[in-house]
């Protein structure tokens, strides 16, 4: 089964990305922060990513860029979920290094059908 890692301050974005995660039969754990974000992929080792970009202390680009840094990390797809949804944002986070972008709030079928390709 594919383990996922959603770091999502926003306690109903949280909730929701769990519940889809879960009935679409990943194993998902969820985490509000950064440090905490760091702490859990060094007990853990997950298969997917969704990293929300504006988190308290440090934003998602840099948690990205500091677990791409990781060896156990640097091919496991990270993915930007975020509100940032005008016109060049998914290229700007694509160049950032992110594997992937989806944008909030969240289309149901969007999101299911991306996170799809991920399953392993």
């Amino acid at each position: 089964m594919t383990k996922v890692l959603v770091v999502e301050d926003s306690p109903f974005n949280m909730e929701l990305v769990l519940e889809v995660l879960d009935d679409m039969g990943f194993i998902a754990a969820g985490v509000t922060n950064g440090a905490d974000a760091i702490k859990n992929t060094e007990n853990e080792v997950y298969d997917l990513i969704l990293m929300d970009i504006e988190l308290p202390g440090m934003d998602g680009v840099v948690i990205q860029k500091i677990l791409k840094n990781n060896i156990k990390y640097k091919n496991i797809p990270i993915i930007a979920l975020t509100a940032y949804a005008m016109k060049g944002d998914k290229e700007r986070f694509i160049a950032e290094g992110f594997d992937d972008y989806i944008s909030k709030p969240i289309n149901m079928d969007d999101f299911t059908h991306r996170l799809e390709k991920y399953r392993k």
